[in-house]
C-alpha cells in the first residue's frame, strides 16, 4: 500500500523544514544539552505557531487543530530530521492524556501546551521523564492514574545529552484521565521521530561519501558502500508506509510495529553512518554525532522492540483466532 502525502501535507512539511533550517538546530541541541533552554524554548514557540502541538489537542478547545495524527507524523518526521530537542513526544501524550480528564482541567492545560506557553513531560512511576528541569506541566503515569507531579529530581546523564532525564517528585493531584490511547500516540510519535532521525543520517552520510576520496576516486563509488547504503534506505523506505498507516488507524499493535520498524530503521542507519565517516563519526564535537545518540536512545523509548513486537505477535494472534 502507497501513502501519498496530499499537497497540504507536502506543503505543512515544507514549512517546518524551512522554519528549522533557519533555527540552527544544532546549535539549540548542544545549547538544550549544557542545560540553557533560551534558544530551545524560543523553537518551542515557533513550533506551537506553526500548529505542531495542537494537532494533538481537539478542535473543541482553545487552539485546538486536532486530532490530527497524519499531520503530526508528518510534524514529527521533521523534528526528527534537524534533532530538535525537548519533550515533545511526551507534550503530545500529556495532550492525548489530558483530553480525557475532567473538562475543568482540560480547558485549564490543553490551550496552554497547544499555544506552546507550557511544555509537559510524562514518565511512568519509577522512570524517569524526559527533560523534567525544562518542562513546566509534569505527569507521573502511575498503578492509581496520572498524577500531576510537583517538581523532579536532579538531572542524570543520559546517552544522548540532549534527552536530560529527570526523577519525578512523587505525590501531586490524582487527575481523572484515562490512559486510552496515549501509549499508542507517543510511539507513533516516537516512530515518526526516528523515521526523520534516520533519514537526517542518511542524508549526510550520502553526503560524506561523495565528498571523501581514497584511491583517487569517492568513497561512494565503492560497491560495498553503495551496499551499506542500500540497506539503510531499504529499511527506512519500509518503516515510512508503517508510521502513516499507523497514523491512519491508531491501533495499538500497528504504532508498534511503526515504532519497530522506524527505530531499528534509524538505529541500523546510525552504525552504517558511523563506519563510513569513520573516526571523525565518534566525536562529540561533530554534528553527525546529534543524530547518532538519538537514534539509540528513541529505540526503547515508550517501548523497546523486544516488548513492541510481543505486542504485534499477540494482536496477530487475537486476529488469527
Amino acid at each position: 500500500m502507497r501513502f501519498l502525502l496530499d499537497d497540504g501535507q507536502r506543503a505543512f512539511a515544507a514549512s517546518l523544514d524551512a522554519l528549522l533550517t533557519a533555527a540552527d538546530p544544532a546549535g539549540v541541541v548542544r545549547e538544550w544539552s549544557r542545560g540553557d533552554h533560551a534558544s530551545g524554548r524560543a523553537l518551542w514557540s515557533r513550533l506551537a505557531r506553526a500548529g505542531v502541538f495542537a494537532l494533538a489537542v481537539p478542535e473543541t478547545y482553545e487552539g485546538g487543530l486536532g486530532p490530527r495524527p497524519v499531520e503530526l507524523a508528518v510534524a514529527f518526521v521533521e523534528l526528527g530530521r534537524h534533532a530538535v530537542p525537548g519533550p515533545l513526544v511526551e507534550t503530545v501524550t500529556a495532550a492525548v492524556l489530558l483530553t480525557g480528564a475532567d473538562p475543568g482541567i482540560a480547558e485549564r492545560l490543553l490551550p496552554v501546551l497547544a499555544s506552546g506557553e507550557r511544555m509537559a513531560t510524562v514518565a511512568p512511576a519509577g522512570a524517569y521523564a524526559l527533560d523534567g528541569d525544562a518542562a513546566t506541566l509534569r505527569l507521573s503515569w502511575e498503578p492509581d492514574g496520572i498524577r500531576l507531579s510537583p517538581g523532579h529530581g536532579p538531572v542524570r546523564p543520559s546517552l544522548d545529552p540532549a534527552r536530560r532525564l529527570t526523577p519525578l517528585a512523587p505525590g501531586g493531584e490524582l487527575l481523572d484521565a484515562p490512559t486510552g490511547q496515549a501509549l499508542t500516540w507517543a510511539r507513533l510519535a516516537t516512530a515518526a521521530q526516528a523515521l526523520g532521525v534516520g533519514l537526517a543520517l542518511l542524508d549526510r552520510t550520502v553526503g560524506h561519501v561523495r565528498r571523501r576520496t581514497q584511491f583517487g576516486a569517492p568513497v561512494g563509488s565503492f560497491q560495498a558502500v553503495k551496499h551499506r547504503l542500500a540497506d539503510a534506505k531499504i529499511a527506512l523506505e519500509f518503516a515510512r508506509p508503517l508510521v502513516f498507516g499507523a497514523a491512519l488507524t491508531l491501533r495499538p499493535a500497528d504504532a508498534a510495529a511503526a515504532k519497530v520498524a522506524a527505530c531499528e530503521a534509524a538505529y541500523t542507519t546510525a552504525r552504517t553512518a558511523l563506519q563510513l565517516h569513520g573516526a571523525i563519526g565518534y566525536t562529540a564535537e561533530y554534528d553527525l554525532s546529534l543524530w547518532l545518540t538519538k537514534a539509540r536512545a528513541l529505540r526503547t523509548a515508550w517501548g523497546d522492540p523486544h516488548e513492541c513486537r510481543a505486542l504485534v505477535v499477540s494482536a496477530a494472534d487475537d486476529r488469527r483466532w
